[in-house]
């Protein structure tokens, strides 16, 4: 927690960045500073997620890779999803090539990357909940992605403060 609370501003916002893309909700988080500990952090970083707009949701969307996509980089956030999406990257051939044409008829459908937070499933699952999803009308299927979007959120605040 120190070692984030003392980073120059600028690197503070980089870092959170890697948790969240929405400039509204970095700059919240980064304001907040110092954070008297690791739970502090989560919670005013839960706190500014929840103030978000669904425009400002669409912009961290935005910033996701797909699912079953191979991230390359050496950068913290591409570090990040090869460890959240590691269930997708395991996958058979049958189940890549399926994960990949509902992630087609996903983005096809609402616009944007299916987008699930992928720690701890199996590329089944997630080919299952893209397929699910897909019945979805685009309000319903909204509050499905902020929701997980805020799941990744959370387990990224964990993450900034424990490496």
């Amino acid at each position: 927690m120190e070692a984030f609370n003392s980073l120059e501003a600028d690197e503070a916002r980089a870092a959170l960045t890697a948790v969240c893309a929405a400039p509204a909700w970095i700059d919240a988080v980064a304001t907040g500073r110092p954070y008297a500990d690791a739970e502090a952090l989560r919670e005013a970083g839960l706190a500014a997620y929840d103030a978000l707009t669904p425009e400002q949701i669409r912009q961290a969307v935005d910033a996701h890779p797909a699912i079953g996509a191979k991230v390359g980089g050496d950068s913290v956030e591409s570090a990040w999803s090869r460890g959240e999406q590691r269930g997708a990257a395991s996958a058979d051939a049958d189940t890549a090539r399926a994960q990949a044409e509902a992630n087609a008829a996903y983005a096809e459908r609402f616009g944007h990357v299916f987008l699930i937070c992928a720690t701890g499933r199996s590329a089944a699952e997630m080919v299952a909940e893209a397929r699910r999803r897909l019945d979805n009308d685009p309000e319903t299927e909204a509050a499905e992605v902020a929701r997980e979007l805020r799941a990744i959120v959370a387990l990224r605040l964990r993450k900034l403060v424990s490496t």
